[in-house]
């Protein structure tokens, strides 16, 4: 199979979708790969290591589109991406397209083999090639939001730890998934106080176990946030339920309740976010102040390590990869039912559950086209 690989073009996205390590071991799996120029230099790799791999490098990312069966990015694609796709072509990235109505009905009418990392759900119900970035995405929430809480950003001037004397900062982390589990750890590292809420008892008797007396756990009602977030200099928006828009727990009505200077970070800003005040932001210019709350909507949290969240994702993605080089989309399907899961778009249909009930469209199962 020939396999593709270009430079994202989203503002400040720096991650790269394939290492000069995958790109080998594709080309030692018998697979053509075709990486644009410079592609991985963001992330610390250079055209050298790939070329060593093994990889053909090609000037114009339109001749890598035009060339490739299938395509191994990062990001969803762009609007000026969208004139690159071909029917049958095999896009292996994260999609997101609950809330991207766009990107969906170009992918559907070029009949483009949409396969989204971010709904691929294994036996056990984990989300393996979302979790790294969600491990990431979790642990910087809180390093950016410790940030934006300093006066010179427009917070309230809180250390998160306090020193002895002085108050500690309150943190309420809204889900108690792999992203609030990694804030939450990162939280409790730092010495603040942490309440983490989710709608899971299970879940929260986990974490309970985990941290112990280091943490409030809550289950998640509308009354609860609202009594917490009072009382909190940040929040954490951790909500996800795969392929689908995120609720809207953070109401816009809280803002006033809350201190002047609190800061919100909405984790859940990929999938529409899950404040009723979000809006996508990049790494150039990440916050804006609404009724007094910074608001931190990074749509692309882990960009901003892309090194370390390239390896990572990376390390998760080149199994199934391979799976779907090495035997095709359909006959890796028939072998590992559990790609399946991350097919959202076939030969012009809506396969993926979670995100034809966000447009009320038709939903189609894969396994009855493939």
């Amino acid at each position: 199979m020939k396999i593709g690989c270009v430079k994202e073009i989203k503002n400040n996205e720096f991650r790269v979708g394939m290492t000069p390590d995958n790109a080998k071991a594709y080309v030692s799996a018998g697979h053509e790969v075709l990486v644009e120029a410079g592609l991985g230099i963001g992330s610390g790799f250079t055209d050298d290591e790939y070329a060593a791999a093994g990889a053909k490098i090609i000037d114009s990312a339109k001749e890598v589109w035009d060339s490739v069966e299938m395509m191994i990015k990062v990001k969803e694609p762009l609007p000026e991406e969208y004139p690159l796709f071909h029917e049958g072509l095999i896009l292996y990235t994260y999609l997101h397209l609950a809330a991207d109505r766009p990107q969906t009905d170009a992918l559907l009418d070029a009949k483009v083999k949409g396969v989204a990392y971010e709904t691929l759900i294994e036996r056990n119900g984990s989300i393996p090639l979302l979790a790294p970035m969600s491990q990431i995405a979790g642990r910087l929430s809180i390093q950016e939001g410790a940030k934006y809480l300093e006066k010179t950003y427009g917070g309230e001037g809180v250390l998160l730890a306090g020193v002895p004397g002085t108050p500690k900062a309150n943190i309420v982390i809204l889900g108690g998934g792999s992203v609030g589990t990694n804030a939450c750890k990162i939280a409790v590292g730092m010495g603040a106080n942490v309440t983490i809420m989710d709608i899971n008892l299970q879940r929260l008797a986990y974490l309970d176990d985990i941290f112990g007396s280091r943490i409030q756990t809550l289950v998640s009602t509308d009354a609860n946030i609202e009594k917490a977030v009072k009382e909190a200099d940040l929040v954490i928006g951790c909500v996800l339920i795969p392929g689908k828009s995120a609720p809207k727990l953070f109401k816009k009505k809280y803002l006033k309740e809350m201190k002047p200077g609190a800061v919100f970070v909405d984790v859940a800003v990929d999938q529409g976010g899950c404040g009723e005040t979000t809006r996508v932001t990049y790494h150039d210019d990440p916050i804006f102040v609404e009724d007094g709350v910074v608001h931190y909507c990074v749509g692309n949290m882990p960009g901003a390590v892309p090194r370390t969240s390239t390896i990572a994702l990376t390390n998760a993605t080149l199994s199934y990869g391979l799976q779907i080089a090495n035997k095709g989309l359909e006959q890796a399907c028939k072998d590992n039912e559990v790609i399946y899961s991350a097919i959202n778009t076939y030969d012009g249909k809506l396969t993926c559950k979670n995100v034809a009930d966000s447009y009320n469209e038709e939903y189609t199962d894969p396994r009855t086209l493939i």
